[in-house]
Formats: C-alpha cells, sequence, structure tokens
C-alpha cells in the first residue's frame, strides 16, 4: 500500500468515525506536519476523500469536512433497499457452514457488545452486513454496498439517537431472523427479511422525516 493509501484510509476512517466532525476545516500543512510527510501526499489523499463526497473544497482556506444531510440518508438508504435484499438472497442460496458461522459469530458480538459499547455493537452488525454483500457474489454490487454501509455508519456517529438504536433488542432480533432465514436455505425469506429489517433502519434514522411510498411501501 502506498503512502498515499495509506493516508486516505486513516483520515477517511477519522471523518467516517466522526473524529474529523462535520464542520471541521483541514488544511494540508496542518496535516503534513501532524503526519510528517510533504503536502503532495496529503493533498492526493484530500481530493479524494473529496471525491468521495467526505470532504469539500473551500477556495484558500482547506477541506470542510461535510455535514450528513437528510438527503444523504434517503440516498444511502434507497441503494441499500435496491442492492442488499438482492445480494442476501443471492448469498443464501450458496451459503456454506462457514459463513454461516462467521455470521453468526458477528451477531453474537453484537448482542455481547450492545448495553456496555453500543459503536462496537455497530462495527460487529456493519460486518454482519459487508459479509452479506460479498457473499452474494457480485463484486460491483459488493463495491457499491461497502460505501453505503460506511457511510450509515458514519450517520451512526453524527445523527442523534443513533447509537441507542444499535443497543436495541429489535436491531439484533431482525439480524437473527436474517440468518435464520439463510440457515434453512430460504432465499425468499431472507429477501424479505433483509426489506424489513432495512425499514426499520430507516424509520430509526430518519425519524418523523420518514416518508413512505416506491421502494418503502
Amino acid at each position: 500500500m502506498s503512502l498515499t493509501e495509506r493516508l486516505t484510509d486513516e483520515l477517511r476512517r477519522r471523518v467516517l468515525s466522526g473524529q474529523l466532525a462535520p464542520g471541521t476545516v483541514v488544511v494540508e500543512p496542518r496535516l503534513a506536519e501532524e503526519f510528517d510527510v510533504s503536502k503532495t501526499p496529503i493533498r492526493e489523499s484530500l481530493r479524494q476523500l473529496t471525491s468521495e463526497g467526505l470532504l469539500q473544497i473551500l477556495p484558500k482556506k482547506g477541506y470542510l469536512v461535510r455535514a450528513v444531510t437528510y438527503n444523504d440518508v434517503y440516498e444511502t438508504l434507497d441503494l441499500r433497499m435496491l442492492l442488499e435484499p438482492f445480494a442476501t438472497a443471492a448469498a443464501t442460496r450458496t451459503a456454506d457452514a462457514e459463513l454461516l458461522d462467521t455470521l453468526r459469530g458477528h451477531l453474537d458480538q453484537q448482542e455481547r457488545l450492545a448495553a456496555s459499547d453500543p459503536i462496537g455493537s455497530m462495527h460487529a452488525a456493519q460486518r454482519f452486513h459487508e459479509l452479506l454483500a460479498k457473499a452474494g457474489g457480485n463484486s460491483r454490487i459488493t463495491s457499491t454496498l461497502d460505501k453505503c454501509l460506511a457511510d450509515t455508519a458514519r450517520a451512526h456517529y453524527v445523527l442523534p439517537g443513533m447509537q441507542q438504536y444499535m443497543s436495541n433488542s429489535q436491531e439484533i432480533t431482525e439480524h437473527r431472523r436474517i440468518l435464520g432465514a439463510m440457515e434453512r436455505g430460504d432465499s425468499d425469506e431472507a429477501q424479505l427479511a433483509m426489506a424489513e429489517h432495512l425499514k426499520s433502519i430507516r424509520a430509526a434514522m430518519l425519524g418523523q422525516h420518514t416518508e413512505s411510498g416506491g421502494l418503502w411501501e
């Protein structure tokens, strides 16, 4: 991995985790000093994160960490609803014992951490969804969902009320329903269970801003 890639990964992690909070201004010289590198790889990293929609350029000032807007959440969840139930059904059709055991492990960890470490619980849930996306076998869907899941995780850090949702027993129960359908080899039920789970996520994230229709009926 190149220096620029390592810097990009670290800065992306800081933005997605909320360590670099929305509204923070980041400047090349300060980051170059912190990482003890020239401004060139820093500039390349910041441009990459700008292309990913995490930063925006402030002319002659630096880069601004973009806020998470409700429109961002709408678009991310629409993409997930379009792709994730399909990927879950595909993963169910090819699931083997190793995949099911790994998924079960992620859910056990999510449940174990739910009360004491909501963020750790959220990351276990994220790994559950990421593995399902990958197991669906479509690399383009996987890469799209990976970004959607990262964006969803960032929203958990910066939107009020979301950490409480992650310790909610409903979240874990819905994950268990998805896994149960996969264990039975019922791809239709797994697809439906994922769609219903995404509706719950949307209701928790958007609250009174939720609107029905289209994908979400």
